[in-house]
């Protein structure tokens, strides 16, 4: 037999100490951060994150192997190994095409997962009794996806970069190397950004996860498709691209770079850059309402 003493009974008030509104979005920063990598989770739940990360940064590690090679055989004298190297790697730009199956899955999957769970099981009225109010939960939402994004869209490019510079197949220059940085990353917070804002739209409108990484995958690859029949076959306007949310992210990346595109249906009628801009801040921007819109009529039970 043990002996049980009520110390204290009721409701204690928490003295401790109150940090605000900006502690409490790190802490749903840092929450949803881990979630989405399966940190602290099953195993089961970091399959996902592993599979991301070797569709994302295996082919960009090849690409620097093959530099290294070439090297090596330009080294031997055997033959022009530079030279045969280059003509199997990719450019800034080009990589983000070998990325592209890493960049759409994470998108489709990362955002349902990160605001669909709380409408549907009501931690999102939890939330919302905290100091948080709607607008700073999505914004601290939207901040966790957006850098988890950003891992897949601007990682290669730096790693390519430090690879292509060690084998002295980079930048010439600290001043050129430094604007080749600041592309890589403006093109890849760029891109992240429109998938996040796209994912954050649809995932506003449906508590299911499934659903909402299907309709982001079909809106991709569905629109894709009926917009390139509509340009080949239908000899339609290549400005009909601007709705193409699978080719117009890589073709801001090659604006950025200002490399001539390789995905333009319609090489005659080239796009100008000032469009490419002026659409993926419009995608953002009604992306960002409709996330605005749905929170603001949602009913939430504190």
């Amino acid at each position: 037999m043990t002996t049980t003493e009520i110390l204290e009974r009721g409701y204690r008030r928490y003295d401790g100490p109150r940090l605000g509104v900006w502690a409490a979005m790190r802490s749903v920063v840092r929450f949803t951060v881990q979630r989405c990598l399966g940190i602290h989770r099953p195993a089961r739940t970091k399959v996902f994150p592993i599979l991301v990360i070797v569709l994302a940064y295996v082919p960009t590690a090849v690409y620097v192997g093959v530099v290294v090679l070439g090297n090596r055989l330009q080294r031997g004298g055997m033959v022009p190994g530079r030279a045969m190297a280059q003509q199997f790697v990719p450019t800034y730009a080009g990589l983000y095409l070998s990325v592209t199956l890493a960049i759409v899955v994470f998108a489709a999957f990362v955002a349902p997962e990160v605001l669909c769970p709380d409408r549907r099981t009501g931690m999102l009225g939890l939330y919302l009794a905290s100091p948080l109010d709607r607008w700073t939960y999505l914004t601290a939402k939207a901040m966790a996806v957006l850098m988890i994004t950003c891992a897949v869209t601007v990682g290669p490019g730096l790693i390519l970069l430090i690879g292509y510079s060690t084998q002295g197949v980079g930048p010439h220059g600290f001043v050129d190397w430094a604007a080749t940085f600041g592309r890589i990353v403006g093109a890849g917070l760029g891109v992240a950004m429109l998938d996040t804002a796209v994912a954050l739209a649809i995932s506003s409108i449906t508590s299911r996860k499934a659903a909402a990484s299907a309709t982001f995958i079909a809106l991709f690859v569905g629109v894709s498709g009926l917009l390139g029949v509509l340009v080949v076959q239908g000899q339609a306007s290549n400005r009909w691209g601007l709705l193409n949310l699978a080719t117009l992210p890589y073709e801001f990346v090659f604006r950025v770079f200002g490399e001539p595109s390789t995905i333009t249906l319609n090489a005659e009628t080239e796009v100008p850059a000032s469009l490419i801009y002026a659409a993926c801040l419009a995608w953002v921007g009604v992306s960002l309402g409709v996330v605005a819109w749905r929170y603001r009529r949602m009913d939430v039970t504190k």
